[in-house]
Order: structure tokens, then sequence, then C-alpha cells
């Protein structure tokens, strides 16, 4: 049997199960939880999968799950789905839509949405999961299903990690994974080689010497030193990158002092960085560093600045033969609908899994917008202007035939592996 009719026999149970998923997805979607507070989601699919028939660890790293389903000899094929939501009121007037408010670390209440479609993930790797556990004879190897936690704050899969992931779930031959984006529902794409942005979030404190506003010459203003840091931090990219390399450097919250005529003592920026390899996450990174302490120093800081970094993601950068093969399978699965992706500004930390495994691995995006209104927004111009985006409070991938393709994606892609020969036999370097 060939690849593409092992998938035809697998996904020939997707009518059957289509209406239990799509409940399954806004039940998800209405009960949105934050980072490592997954519980009724990781409860809801560790349920189902078990009632599948996988052998299921749940719990790793807080909530994450892993699901085995072994299937005779074969390659180990490892599908990743993130569960968490945002602290993000929902604005989609979907009559499933999320009403959830929690208590935040800081005490406030927060309201709770999936705004970035992690609930599509979810749903569609447990489609997946159950069409592979529905159709066993048309497959040969092992189906890891992994479920984290926590992605929206970059320490999710790190958790799972620490708390023993690469003895809990055989090593996998390959990883897949992929995200729902902001393109027209039925479109997938891949990419190999560099796909998605590293990022780094830094916290600068510039400390001046407070005083009356009335009386600057007694002061060293922090505040006019922070405005002149925003304003070079916008020379790295146009001057010291080339125009051919992509980076992105965004101030996003400059606070200080507490009134109108008071010169305060300290200001602090947090600004948020974007790169595609090694090399130029060095280079602006060590800009950014420059250009803080050389202002600094240039306005007479009484002390040197304090330069912390709050949070990191690695680049998302696929492996090239994985990557190929699964190119490969969704051309001939979907025809016109598979294309080649654009590099993506947005962030994961999923690599760091199959990097703790030693294994290769290929991510890619689905469409979730409406075809017709992508279509109507393309022609006048407007995507950017018409098209919610991922992490939006109008962000709402339409259910069909965004769970359709999704399922199909992950499914057409793990069979290009399961019931043949190993990765190596199979692709040339």
């Amino acid at each position: 049997m060939s690849d593409r009719d092992r998938a035809r026999a697998v996904l020939a149970g997707l009518e059957g199960i289509r209406s239990d998923l799509e409940d399954f997805y806004k039940d998800l979607h209405r009960h949105p939880e934050l980072g490592l507070r997954e519980h009724r989601t990781a409860k809801k699919a560790s349920d189902a999968l078990r009632n599948f028939g996988y052998e299921v660890t749940d719990g790793i790293g807080g909530t994450g799950v892993i699901a085995i389903l072994a299937n005779g000899e074969g390659p180990t094929v490892m599908a990743r789905a993130d569960m968490d939501a945002l602290p993000v009121r929902e604005q989609t007037g979907l009559p499933y839509a999320s009403t959830v408010t929690v208590t935040g670390d800081d005490g406030t209440e927060q309201p709770v949405m999936h705004a970035c479609g992690h609930d599509v993930h979810v749903a569609c790797l447990i489609g997946c999961a159950r069409l592979m556990a529905q159709a066993k004879d048309a497959w040969r190897g092992t189906f890891v299903a992994l479920f984290q936690p926590s992605e929206e704050n970059g320490d999710g899969a790190e958790a799972m990690i620490d708390d023993g992931l690469t003895s809990k779930a055989p090593r996998p031959d390959v990883v897949l994974a992929q995200h729902v984006l902001p393109y027209p529902a039925g479109y997938v794409g891949t990419r190999p080689g560099s796909f998605l942005s590293a990022a780094d979030s830094l916290r600068v404190t510039v400390h001046g010497r407070g005083a009356h506003g009335s009386m600057p010459q007694a002061a060293v203003d922090p505040v006019v030193m922070a405005a002149m840091i925003v304003v070079r931090l916008q020379t790295i990219v146009s001057r010291e990158l080339a125009a051919t390399t992509p980076a992105v450097v965004t101030v996003g919250s400059i606070h200080a002092g507490t009134g109108p005529n008071v010169i305060p003592d300290s200001a602090v920026i947090q600004l948020n960085v974007r790169t595609y390899d090694d090399a130029s996450r060095t280079q602006v990174l060590d800009a950014i560093e420059r250009i803080v302490k050389a202002e600094c120093e240039a306005s007479r800081s009484p002390k040197a600045p304090e330069i912390e970094r709050t949070a990191s993601f690695p680049p998302t950068v696929n492996d090239e033969a994985p990557t190929r093969r699964v190119a490969e399978a969704f051309a001939a699965h979907f025809g016109d609908d598979a294309h080649t992706i654009d590099l993506q500004t947005a962030s994961e930390d999923m690599s760091e899994i199959p990097k703790a495994f030693g294994a290769p691995f290929t991510y890619w995006g689905i469409g979730g917008i409406d075809p017709d209104l992508y279509a109507a927004a393309a022609k006048n111009g407007t995507i950017a202007q018409d098209i919610p985006v991922n992490h939006s409070p109008t962000f709402a991938p339409v259910t069909q035939p965004t769970l359709d393709t999704g399922v199909s994606a992950l499914t057409v892609a793990a069979l290009a592996w399961l019931g043949g020969a190993c990765l190596k036999d199979r692709v040339s370097p």
C-alpha cells in the first residue's frame, strides 16, 4: 500500500468523527485555560486518548500529556499540540465564545481566550489520534501524541523535559507540529529551514537623578534618556543589519515617574526582539546593550543600566529532509492547497522537544480564515486591516474546513513514515 493509499484508508474515518470533533473543539474554545493551568483541557485529552486505546501518561511538567499507540514494528512518529490560552477578552461574538475569567498572579481578574488557536491544535491532534487508532490495519509503527502546556510563556516544553519526558516516551524518528495562522482555511504551508523567529524579551532599567520639574539642571532625566534609547534602537534593523536580514525590534512599554512636575530617578523600558539565526540574534542583542550603555554614559547616568532577559524562545528551523517529505505528501493529498509558506515572525518553544530527543522535526502552518473573507480582503488590498491575526480578541478560526485540514495534515504527515522504511532509507540527505 502506498503512502497516499494509506492516508486515504485512515482518513476514510473522518466523516464519522467530524461532528464529535467539532463539539470537542467548541467545548475547548468555550473553556480556555492559561499556561500550566490546563487541567481541564489535559483531562479531556487524556480521557479521550485512553478511550481510543492509547497508553497515556499525564501530569508531565504539570499538565502535559503523552499518549502512545504501538502498532507493530516500524518508525516512531511524535505529533505535538500546545494547549494553553491567553489573557485576552474574547470579542468574536461566537455562540461558543469564552466568558472565562481567572485570578492572575497579581490578584487581578483576567479574561481568558483561545486567541492563538491552540484549541484547534488540540482538537486536530485528538482527531488524528482517533483515526490512527481506528485504522491500525493501514499502518505499522508507533504513534505518539504529545500535548504541551504553557507555550505562550515559553516554559512548557522545558517543564515537560525537566520532568523526564524523554524517559516516558520512545525516541521519535520525527516530530511533527502545526499552527493555525491567518491564511484561508484549507491552506497548508511548509517551509524548510528557518520558519519561526527566535524571540527575546528584555527589561531595561536606566537610572537618573530626580528633581523638581522646574529645576532640570539639578537632575539627570531618565525620561529623556529612555526616549533617546528608544529612538536609537530603531536604527539597529535599518542601519546595522543588511536589508536581506529579517529582524524586528519593538519597544512595547516605557514606564517612568508619577507626576508631570517631578523628574523621576529611573525609567523602565520593555522590548522584544525577533531574529532568525544565531548570528543576527547575537548582533541585535549586542547592539541593544551597546546603545543602552552608551546613551546612559552620554547622559551622565549616576548608575549603570540593568538589562534583564525576561523571556526567550529559540528559532524554529525545520530540518530539510522531513520537511521535503511532508511537502511531497501534502502536494499529493491537498493539491493546489499545498504551498510554501513565508517566514513567520511568531515564536515557539516546540523545537526544544525534538532537541531533547535528538530527533529531526518539521513544523507547518494551516489556514483558519473564512476563504471568502480572505479572498475579498486580498482583492481589496486590505488583508492587514480586515483579517484578524493570532492574539487578537477577534481571532476565531472557522470550524470547517479548518479542523478537517488540520486532522488531515497531521495524519498525512504521520503516514509518510508509519508503515514504511526508516527516514534514512527513504529520504536522501
